[in-house]
C-alpha cells in the first residue's frame, strides 16, 4: 500500500521561496514515477512537475526555471523547490505516485495521492 504525506506549504510574498516535501511509503515490489500537482481556487487540477523513474524531469511551462522536483531515495522523500513564487502559484499542492514499468514513459494513472499542502503567495 502506497502512502504519501506532504508538508512544507505556507504563505510567502511574491519572489520568495518554499520547499515542499512528500514522505513516501511505496510498495518495494513495484517501481513508480512521481509528480506534483496543484489545484488553484476555481481551476482544474494541474500537473506541475514529474520525476520519471529514470531520473528525468518535466515541468508545466509556467514553472520552468523556477521549480525543481527531486527525490531523496535514502529518505523516500519527494521534494519540490519553488523559487521566485508568483501569486498565480497559489494553490493546494499534492504529490502523487503512478506505477511505472518502462522508464521514460510516466503517463499515469496516478492512483496514490497525499492529502495536500496549501501554498499562498501574496503580491
Amino acid at each position: 500500500q502506497v502512502q504519501l504525506m506532504e508538508s512544507g506549504g505556507g504563505s510567502v510574498q511574491a519572489g520568495g521561496s518554499l520547499r515542499l516535501s512528500c514522505a513516501a511509503s511505496l510498495d518495494p515490489s513495484n517501481s513508480y514515477c512521481m509528480a506534483w500537482f496543484r489545484r488553484a481556487p476555481g481551476k482544474e487540477l494541474e500537473k506541475v512537475a514529474i520525476l520519471d523513474k529514470d531520473g528525468s524531469t518535466s515541468y508545466v511551462d509556467s514553472v520552468k526555471g523556477r521549480f525543481i522536483i527531486s527525490k531523496d531515495n535514502a529518505k523516500n522523500t519527494l521534494t519540490l523547490q519553488m523559487n521566485n513564487l508568483k501569486p498565480e502559484d497559489t494553490a493546494m499542492y499534492y504529490c502523487a505516485a503512478a506505477r511505472q514499468v518502462v522508464p521514460g514513459s510516466c503517463r499515469g494513472p496516478f492512483t496514490s495521492w497525499g492529502q495536500g499542502t496549501q501554498v499562498t503567495v501574496s503580491s
